[in-house]
């Protein structure tokens, strides 16, 4: 499984960005595909998540009202839009899935992307 991460760059506070991840290979039933976020001096913090059926689907409270995430199973993409961008949501975020699950935790992600860059500032 590959995990390709697309849309990360500068925007300025209350702006918007649309990040898109890729994946390929995908041999599992089920699975759960989420984006999580690393900013420096910081640990690696879950945002959001999905299920491959998405009937499961989970937003950190810290984003929850700005940021939303799709995913269209046809395509294997899955889709995080933020918007109401803050200075503290800067970070190089991440696309990871977890084989047959049906939610996302940082240490049972079996797949990570190689991250996207996502600068607020004005």
């Amino acid at each position: 499984v590959q995990l390709q991460a697309y849309g990360g760059g500068l925007v300025q506070p209350g702006g918007s960005l649309n990040l898109s991840c890729v994946a390929s290979g995908i041999i599992y039933d089920y699975y759960a595909i989420g984006w999580f976020r690393q900013a420096p001096g910081k640990e690696r913090e879950g945002v959001s998540c999905i299920s491959s059926s998405n009937d499961n689907e989970w937003t950190s409270d810290s984003v929850k009202g700005g940021f939303t995430i799709s995913r269209d199973g046809a395509k294997n993409t899955v889709w995080m839009q933020m918007t109401r961008l803050k200075p503290e949501d800067t970070a190089v975020y991440y696309c990871a899935l977890r084989a047959y699950g049906r939610g996302c935790h940082i240490v049972g992600m079996d797949h990570w992307g190689q991250g996207t860059l996502v600068t607020v500032s004005s």
